[in-house]
């Protein structure tokens, strides 16, 4: 349970007595910043959120670190180099990294907090992120000694981090929040306690000053970090913003300056109001219908590809989610890094009456028709949009005799159905990508992966090119590889794809320095706002 609020409070006069941390100037602008929720937690290796991600970029520095059109750029590592073999990367690190309170950040740090998230006893969700590196994942299931990790500081100014299996994305790992560094003393001093105000100490470009559960979260420029001069704004208070409709309500009257997320059915008159104020971006996230390929007759493949031909994937980007999504014709999203251009669905560029011939033709080669009409039971969690979409879906399945009933439930209830191998026919899945590779899409649907691929498809030719691709060392061979693996998922459509996620926004004209990316950050220290 979190202490109240006068703790946090007096906390935060300790801190900034200890930190010396410099008093906001009058008159300077503060950059209210609408945030998705407020964190369940700030420490960096029990996180699982995007808001939490957010808050965090602003706090830590990793060896990496993204800038604000998300690119990786060098972060407490100022140089890196990689072995010949791929499974050896060394990071030199900055000589003036400090943490808040003034500490040198070293090389141990890193040793120290790669070892913590991934021991069991630390309990963290996302352990998994980082198993790319050498024996990650025998430690965090309690089978190795954390010693055993394929991370070492061979003096105080050298990470290294050695891997399993090459991975061309080991770099967007690091700067993951999973893998930033936390203070040791700190953490050592306070227990679980370390991330409140008042014993917080970070290595980011912000401090942490204040934190008032449900109303904001106060940071203010951390005079310790490098580029403390040159950072634009001093203080940023997160606001959380669950309530969409009354967040956007805030902004309009100026309470605040930008908004992470929108309600996307107020796009329309949102645009109408606010103009270039509101920002639609790309994204890394799919939206399909996973389709349980154990049961009849959705084994069939005929059956699949009839219902995906059928659907009117630009109506449902543009009508029922207002240009917040992107029509989908690949299972992985453009853009993606250490890829080739993602192959397509056959029939996207045949007009509606087409398709659905095509998908009428497919019904009556695997027994369907007039006289054996096909029903389909179609699960989703509930949301405006997603039942729009549902409905939307039975109306262009009912123009090929597919008749479709509805099972409609909470996210949390139809997510752990899912998961926990419940029986169904047809049901919406999404996923939010944690790096920008075509692995973090494919991997869902491996043999045995039942928690993700709950219709337990199966193809050997899959499996192997995503085990081939783990151990090919060279870029552009991976990325055929993987472009091989999703063609037979668009062949086989164990997961029908629907829609792409684009990130949506409000940025108010006093805020600058905000880019479009597929990353969808864009940390405060490179923003600048009017007074």
């Amino acid at each position: 349970m979190r202490p109240d609020r006068r703790r946090w409070l007096q906390g935060g006069t300790a801190l900034a007595a200890a930190l010396a941390l410099p008093a906001r100037a009058a008159g300077a602008p503060v950059y209210r910043r609408g945030n998705d929720a407020d964190p369940e937690t700030l420490d960096p290796h029990k996180t699982s959120t995007v808001a939490e991600a957010h808050i965090l970029r602003d706090l830590y520095e990793g060896l990496l670190t993204y800038d604000n059109f998300g690119t990786i750029v060098p972060g407490v590592a100022e140089r890196w180099s990689v072995s010949d073999d791929r499974l050896t990367y060394r990071f030199a690190l900055r000589p003036d990294g400090r943490w808040s309170n003034g500490d040198p950040v070293v090389a141990d740090d890193f040793v120290f907090s790669l070892r913590r998230i991934l021991d069991p006893k630390t309990g963290a969700k996302y352990a998994e992120v980082l198993f790319p590196i050498r024996g990650a994942a025998a430690v965090n299931a309690g089978e190795a000694p954390l010693e055993t990790l394929g991370v070492a500081a061979p003096d105080p100014g050298t990470v290294e981090i050695a891997l399993a299996e090459p991975v061309p994305y080991l770099l967007e790992l690091l700067t993951h929040q999973t893998a930033l560094p936390v203070h040791r003393p700190s953490l050592a001093r306070w227990g679980d306690g370390f991330t409140r105000p008042g014993r917080a100490v970070t290595n980011g470009p912000y401090a942490l000053i204040d934190w008032v559960p449900n109303d904001r979260i106060t940071l203010r420029k951390n005079p310790h970090f490098r580029d403390a001069g040159a950072i634009p704004i001093a203080q940023v208070d997160f606001v959380p913003t669950p309530d969409l409709a009354a967040a956007v309500r805030r902004y309009a009257a100026g309470e605040i300056d930008s908004l992470a997320d929108l309600p996307a059915d107020q796009i329309a008159s949102l645009k109408q109001r606010f103009g270039p104020q509101v920002r639609l971006g790309p994204g890394l996230g799919l939206m399909a219908i996973g389709v349980n390929t154990r049961k009849k007759p959705f084994d069939d493949p005929r059956v699949r590809r009839a219902l995906s031909l059928a659907i009117d994937r630009e109506f449902l980007a543009a009508a029922v989610w207002g240009e917040t999504m992107a029509p989908a014709y690949s299972f992985c999203p453009p853009g993606l890094d250490n890829a080739l251009p993602s192959p397509l669905l056959p029939g996207r560029e045949d007009g509606p009456i087409d398709r659905e011939e095509q998908a009428l033709q497919l019904l009556s080669e695997a027994g369907f028709g007039p006289k054996n009409p096909l029903s389909v039971e179609y699960r989703f969690n509930v949301t405006d949009n997603n039942r729009n979409t549902a409905i939307a879906l039975a109306d262009v399945w009912r123009g090929i005799g597919v008749t479709t009933r509805f099972v409609a439930t909470d996210a949390k209830t139809h997510f752990a159905y899912m998961r926990d191998g419940g029986d169904f026919d047809l049901a919406r899945m999404s996923w939010i990508a944690d790096y920008s590779d075509p692995q973090n899409f494919l991997f869902l649907l491996r043999t045995g992966n039942d928690g993700f691929n709950a219709g337990r498809w199966s193809n050997a030719r899959f499996d192997g090119l995503l085990t081939d691709a783990a151990q090919e060392r060279d870029v552009g061979r991976r990325a055929r590889m993987l472009f091989d693996a999703e063609k037979i998922v668009l062949d086989e459509l164990p997961w029908i794809p629907v829609l792409h996620y684009r990130s949506k926004a409000l940025i108010a004209p006093r805020l600058h320095g905000v880019h479009e990316n597929i990353r969808n950050v864009a940390p405060t220290r490179y923003l600048r706002l009017d007074a």
